[in-house]
């Protein structure tokens, strides 16, 4: 079983979210929030705010923390055929400067504001519904249940 560590980045600001258009290396996209992999000895609050600079071109600072979403990806769904866990810090985040812009050399071909109700229309990360569901409620144990996966929903 493989394992990963990330921090992502929720950015609600006027009814819209801020999304990152990811694309895999087998050339899927879809949408997901900005973030990513915690490198090693890194501080996950530090990872997400390294993160949306990357992927975005924004500066942000962490307004809270959301919560924490752990799953497990069966072998025959997984990216490399391998079972996977992904451990998910999930931060509410603010813009405070930067120019929105393409990740230089990355996985994100675009990042946009994406109003919400829009959200459901879009091949996304199941990462987007678990981190909009801990935004909207924000529940006391930090979780919320599992995202079912399919159709536009993608692991």
């Amino acid at each position: 079983m493989s394992f990963r560590l990330a921090a992502y980045a929720v950015c609600i600001k006027d009814e819209r979210v801020l999304l990152a258009h990811y694309v895999r290396p087998t050339g899927e996209r879809h949408w997901t929030l900005p973030g990513g992999k915690v490198e090693q000895a890194e501080d996950p609050f530090d990872a997400v705010i390294r993160e949306v600079a990357e992927e975005t071109g924004y500066e942000a600072v962490v307004e809270r923390l959301l919560g924490v979403d752990s799953r497990v990806i069966p072998a025959a769904e997984a990216l490399r055929g391998v079972e996977h866990q992904n451990v998910g810090i999930f931060y509410r985040v603010r813009v405070v400067g930067g120019t929105l812009r393409p990740e230089p050399n990355g996985e994100t071909a675009e990042s946009v504001w994406t109003p919400l109700p829009d959200v459901a229309c879009l091949r996304r990360s199941a990462v987007v519904d678990i981190g909009l569901a801990l935004a909207r409620t924000l529940p006391p144990t930090g979780h919320v249940g599992p995202v079912v996966v399919g159709g536009l929903v993608q692991h």
